[in-house]
C-alpha cells in the first residue's frame, strides 16, 4: 500500500513471524454498527484461541482501536462502555472525561449515593447556586468534626449552631432537592421518560445558561451543550424500550425498561471505576498520529473511508480537486498514515469502514478508501458478517448489566 509514494530508500518489508492471520475487512452500515462490530471482536478474541508461540493475548491491553480524527472515538466509547470494557482514550480528549459530562455524572452519583463526597462538591457548584467556597469549607469542618458525609451533615441538627439562618437554607433547599431528584428518577421508566425528565432537570438547573457564561465563545458553548444533549440520549436510550436498532437493520428493538435511577447507578459505577484505571488492562482508543511507535498484538483501524482516510480532499462543493502538488502531498501524507495504523498490528487486523456516516444532523453514504483496495488484499481476505454473534454479545451486554446492577443494590444495602 504505501508503494504509490515517493521513497528516498527502496524497502522490502518482512515479516519474522511469518504469514500470519488475513487481514479482515469490515464493511458496516453506520457508526453505530461499525462500533458494535468492534466490540463483538474483541469478545470473541478473548474468548478465542488468541495465542501465539503458545503466549496468551486475551488482556484488553493487547487491544487498540486507531482512527484518523478524535471525533471517531465518542461511539466507541459509548459501545465499549455498554459492553462494560475499559478503556483509554490516547492523543485525545475522552467524551466522557469533557467537564460538562463530569458534571452530569457527579449529580447521576450524588443521586446514588448522597454519601459521595466528591460527588457532592461537584453537585452543588455547578451551576453555582449562591453557595460559596467559605459555606462549604464550614460545612466540611462541621462534617469531619462529627465524621458525617457532607450530605448528611445537612440536616444534622447541631449544623444551625455554627451556620448563619440564611446561608442554611440554602444548603437545606439543595439537599431537599437531591431527595426529590432521587425519588423522581426511581419512577421514571423507559427512554421517552427519562429523556423528558433529564431535559426537565437541565432547564430547572439553568445548565445550558451555565455553559454560555463560562464560555467567552458562543460557539465552544453550543458544541458543549451538543454534548450535553447527546449524552442525555445515549442515557435515556438505556432506560429501554422501544428504540432504534444500531446494528443498521431498518426496524426497532424491545429492551427491558429500567428506572432512571437504575441507568444512573451503572453510570455512577462506570464513573467511579475509569478513575481509577491508571494503567491498567484497558483497551486503548488513539488516533493514528499519537499511535504512531507504539504497537498491539490486536489492532482495529476505524473509518477507513473517502472523506475520513484519506481526509477531504475536494472543496466544500464536494468537487474532486485538481491534482495540484498540494493535494499530491496531502494524499501521500494520508497514505503515511495508513501505512502508520497497518503497522501497529502485531496479531491481527481489521480494517473497517461505514456504507454511511452521521455529518450534521444529516446521514450521508460513504465508499471504501482509496487505500483498501492500495493494500492488494487477495480474494483469501476474510470478509466478516457478524449478525450472529451481535446477537450472543447483547446476551452477554444484558447479562453484565443484571450482574452489575446486583451488585450495586449489594452494595447500597451494605
Amino acid at each position: 500500500m504505501i508503494g504509490p509514494n515517493p521513497k528516498l530508500f527502496p524497502k522490502t518489508l518482512f515479516s519474522e513471524l511469518g504469514e500470519g492471520e488475513p487481514v479482515r475487512i469490515v464493511d458496516a452500515d453506520s457508526e453505530q454498527h461499525e462500533a458494535e462490530r468492534a466490540v463483538a471482536r474483541i469478545v470473541s478474541l478473548r474468548a478465542g484461541d488468541a495465542t501465539t508461540q503458545g503466549k496468551q493475548y486475551k488482556e484488553y491491553r493487547d487491544f487498540a482501536i486507531l482512527y484518523r480524527a478524535n471525533h471517531q472515538a465518542r461511539v466507541f466509547e459509548q459501545a465499549l462502555r455498554k459492553a462494560q470494557i475499559p478503556y483509554k482514550v490516547s492523543g485525545g480528549q475522552s467524551f466522557f472525561d469533557r467537564a460538562e459530562i463530569k458534571d452530569l455524572c457527579g449529580w447521576f452519583r450524588l443521586w446514588v449515593n448522597n454519601d459521595d463526597d466528591p460527588a457532592f462538591l461537584r453537585a452543588i457548584t455547578t451551576p453555582k447556586r449562591g453557595i460559596g467556597h467559605t459555606t462549604l469549607a464550614s460545612l466540611g469542618t462541621f462534617a469531619s468534626q462529627y465524621k458525617l458525609s457532607l450530605f448528611e451533615a445537612l440536616f444534622s441538627p447541631s449544623l444551625p449552631s455554627v451556620m448563619p439562618k440564611r446561608t442554611l437554607e440554602g444548603i437545606h433547599e439543595f439537599g431537599r432537592y437531591i431527595n426529590d431528584l432521587e425519588y423522581r428518577a426511581r419512577r421514571t421508566m423507559g427512554a421517552e421518560d427519562s429523556r423528558t425528565f433529564m431535559l426537565d432537570w437541565l432547564k430547572e438547573i439553568d445548565y445550558e445558561k451555565h455553559l454560555y457564561d463560562g464560555e467567552d465563545s458562543e460557539s465552544a458553548a453550543a458544541s458543549r451543550w451538543t454534548n450535553v444533549l447527546e449524552f442525555v440520549d445515549w442515557m435515556s436510550q438505556r432506560a429501554g424500550g422501544t428504540i432504534d436498532d444500531t446494528s443498521g437493520a431498518d426496524n426497532t428493538i424491545e429492551t427491558e425498561r429500567k428506572s432512571l435511577l437504575e441507568v444512573a447507578q451503572t453510570i455512577s459505577l462506570l464513573s467511579t471505576i475509569s478513575e481509577r484505571q491508571q494503567d491498567q488492562d484497558v483497551v486503548t482508543l488513539s488516533t493514528l498520529h499519537a499511535s504512531k511507535g507504539l504497537e498491539w498484538p490486536h489492532v482495529m483501524l476505524i473509518g477507513v473511508s473517502e472523506g475520513l482516510l484519506p481526509f477531504k480532499l475536494d472543496d466544500d462543493n464536494g468537487r474532486q480537486q485538481k491534482v495540484s502538488e498540494d493535494t499530491l502531498q496531502r494524499l501521500q501524507e494520508e497514505r503515511r498514515l495508513m501505512y502508520v495504523g497497518i503497522t501497529r498490528a502485531q496479531r491481527s487486523l481489521a480494517v473497517s469502514w461505514t456504507k454511511k456516516r452521521k455529518q450534521g444532523r444529516e446521514m450521508v453514504p460513504c465508499v471504501p478508501s482509496r487505500f483498501i483496495a492500495e493494500m492488494g488484499l487477495d480474494k483469501e481476505t476474510i470478509r466478516e458478517d457478524p449478525r450472529e454473534k451481535l446477537k450472543a454479545l447483547r446476551a452477554e451486554f444484558a447479562r453484565k448489566a443484571q450482574d452489575s446492577a446486583a451488585k450495586a443494590a449489594a452494595a447500597s444495602s451494605s
